[in-house]
């Protein structure tokens, strides 16, 4: 449907606001953070400083890539699980025409359940990885289904509503179905155990040999072999199905390319406009070089004051960190706080220089590393309802060897988790001293934004690999995204501590970095512990990362007392009592991470990551849990975004409206009605 339509006043399928007395108008003085809680998720907002201010061209601009963005919305539930589409779409009809009574516990539970699943784009959890499990039976969820008769259930061909039944029940109840996303277990297929739908009836091998062919040592600028495609199995032959126009999730490419060639006539500037031909180029081919130009262009453009990313880009959804899962988003510059990510990219020769890691990976030559403070106005897929506060992209190695690469650190977001925890409780609960409490009540939110600045800025800037040593892809394989994680994080601890940064003026004491120390060591040690099911282990990435640097330091200092686990008022505690030497546990632990990275050592990566990583101590998990149920905090969060309303006049768009919903539900539901492209089955 390669059509314009732009809509004025929209009504949902479930009953929202009508026009003119919409809920949502935004109130400055009084705007709320924070809309409501269920299970492990608290649902919050934010806003976008500084939209007003923009010309009518830039405001343009960001509405049609915010079309663009959401338009690839149905591509990301669809490479998480084959079967998210369907049963997505069986719930928004479920929601929209259920006839019974609404007032029950069992349908209050359904309800969980379907916002459950709308978070996690899916029904894999989008932290843990496992199933989530619905709360009401097997038989209640026919019961929705046959008392709902005017609802248009996905059903294919000569199919009816039983089989659609027949389909959903075991994939839906029975926990042993598909039961991990992604699974980096070692010891198990991981193609064949992740139920991800990147890979279909290949085995791991088979996903292992068909991307070897395109291994050459020689080529110093690969192209991302896989980045783009569905791997399957026809007729015993492996082959790839590529994303793109006239090919695998095509209805939905051909909605984002609309939006994109609107785009094309608001762009700021004839740079911009180049980048936005590439990418469109991009999706009607699916050409792999196109989209390494594309990421080139868009890393050299630093003077757009609206800047966006769309594609397939991160590759944590893949046991083998190759395929992108979608994402897009779209930003303004945030001049308020550009001084501070400013003053590190202008020293990142200085950082790279002292990092303490083998001369020999350090990059001899700084070049191309850009960074601000970014508000976004839009988000969607794999960052949407719950995205990320940093950025640094592109992953493309030799892009970033030749071209540099851009960093964003994400204030709105940031502060919209800041302002919502304010009164939560859990810094006072999770600190073990008063000192250390005051530490982080006065520095803990700079100390924050500093340590996202600095991981994307100079640690996934920093560093390069040994001559002839691939991908780590290639070479790390399932531990490569958390070794990445966690040299990123340590770069930026090293760091946090280091006088130079008070002489820079980027922070006013050394305390900023102590507040960093504690709490990054009381989170990987027990307070992300909290995301954790009792006798599960850790599974998604970035816990990963900071359990295991957490985890590792800990032991390394133990001779020298440097953290101590003791117990305070009853309460478990990590003191730290020498945050100095602390830093140098950090660059030892770096030297390392770096030498596994840029030597393709798998064994060691595999050592690490499986001894420090994974294994959760169930008695310190079980403490955790016990004081966070106390405050009945959710460890989760998740947002709804801002809506843009085109205000037309004469069949021109005269401004651009910025309006605040206040309805997570209502949201995904406008979502699934307006941006629903793709069919259940793909």
């Amino acid at each position: 449907m390669r059509l314009l339509r732009i809509i004025v006043c929209t009504t949902a399928v479930i009953t929202l606001a009508a026009c003119g007395q919409d809920k949502s108008n935004h109130n400055m003085n009084s705007f709320q953070y924070q809309t409501e809680q269920f299970a492990d998720i608290r649902i919050l907002r934010y806003e976008i400083p500084g939209f007003e201010d923009l010309s009518l061209q830039q405001k343009t601009l960001i509405y049609y890539l915010h079309e663009a963005a959401q338009s690839g919305r149905d591509i990301y539930w669809d490479q998480n699980y084959r079967h998210n589409l369907t049963i997505r779409k069986t719930l928004e009809e479920i929601i929209q025409h259920y006839n019974g009574n609404r007032q029950t516990e069992d349908f209050q539970n359904f309800l969980v359940y379907a916002k459950r699943v709308f978070v996690a784009s899916g029904i894999h959890h989008h932290y843990s990885n496992n199933k989530i499990i619905p709360g009401f039976s097997e038989d209640y969820f026919i019961e929705l289904i046959n008392n709902s008769p005017a609802g248009d259930f996905p059903i294919h061909g000569e199919e009816d509503i039983n089989t659609l039944i027949n389909t959903l029940i075991p994939v839906l109840f029975d926990p042993d179905i598909d039961a991990k996303k992604v699974n980096l277990d070692p010891d198990v297929d991981m193609a064949v155990e992740s139920a991800t739908h990147f890979y279909h009836d290949v085995t791991q091998e088979e996903v292992e040999e068909f991307y070897a062919q395109y291994r050459d040592p020689e080529n110093e600028r690969p192209l991302s072999y896989g980045l783009n495609s569905q791997l399957t199995k026809t007729d015993e032959t492996v082959t790839e199905r590529v994303w793109r126009f006239d090919g695998m999730y095509s209805r939905a490419i051909e909605q984002i390319i609309d939006w994109l060639e609107k785009s094309l006539a608001v762009a700021e500037n004839a740079n911009q406009r180049q980048i936005i031909r590439k990418l469109i180029e991009f999706y009607e081919t699916g050409d792999l070089a196109l989209f390494d130009e594309y990421s080139i262009l868009w890393v050299q453009d630093t003077v757009s004051e609206v800047d966006f990313t769309n594609g397939f880009i991160e590759v944590y959804g893949d046991p083998f960190g190759l395929k992108g899962s979608y994402q897009s988003m779209v930003s303004i510059t945030d001049k308020a706080s550009g001084n501070r990510t400013q003053l590190i990219s202008n020293n990142a020769q200085w950082f790279e220089d002292n990092l303490p890691i083998d001369e020999a990976y350090r990059k001899p030559k700084v070049s191309g590393i850009s960074a601000r403070a970014i508000n976004i106005a839009a988000v969607a897929g794999d960052n949407s309802p719950t995205p990320p506060l940093g950025v640094n992209l592109p992953n493309s190695d030799w892009i970033r060897r030749e071209y540099g690469s851009k960093s964003v650190t994400i204030t709105n977001i940031a502060h919209a988790y800041h302002q919502a925890s304010l009164e939560s409780g859990v810094t006072a609960e999770f600190t073990c001293s008063e000192n250390e409490l005051e530490l982080a009540q006065k520095y803990g939110f700079m100390a924050n934004n500093l340590h996202t600045d600095l991981h994307e800025i100079i640690g996934h800037g920093s560093g390069r690999l040994k001559p002839g040593v691939a991908d780590m892809s290639i070479t790390l394989k399932n531990y490569a995204s958390i070794i990445e994680e966690a040299r990123a994080d340590l770069a930026a601890l090293y760091f946090m501590l280091d006088t130079n940064l008070v002489e820079l003026g980027i922070i006013p004491t050394l305390d900023v970095g102590k507040a960093q120390y504690n709490s990054y060591i009381m989170n990987g040690l027990m307070q992300q512990l909290y995301r954790i099911e009792p006798g599960q282990n850790i599974e998604q990435t970035h816990m990963r990362n900071r359990q295991l640097i957490a985890s590792k330091v800990f032991e390394m200092g133990k001779e020298e007392n440097v953290i101590e686990k003791t117990t305070v008022d009853g309460k478990t505690c990590f003191v730290i009592h020498n945050h100095e030497k602390l830093r140098e546990l950090f660059g030892e632990l770096l030297r390392e991470v770096q030498r596994i990275k840029s030597e393709g050592d798998f064994e060691a990566a595999r050592e690490l990551v499986e001894n420090y990583g994974v294994k959760v101590d169930q008695e310190l998990l079980k403490e955790v849990h016990e004081r966070y149920s106390k405050l009945g905090i959710p460890p989760y969060a998740a947002f709804i975004n801002p809506r843009f309303v085109p205000v037309v006049r004469n069949d021109r768009i005269v401004d651009i409206k910025v309006e605040y919903p206040e309805d997570f539900l209502e949201q995904m539901m406008f979502y699934g009605e307006r941006y629903g492209f793709l069919p259940a089955v793909n």
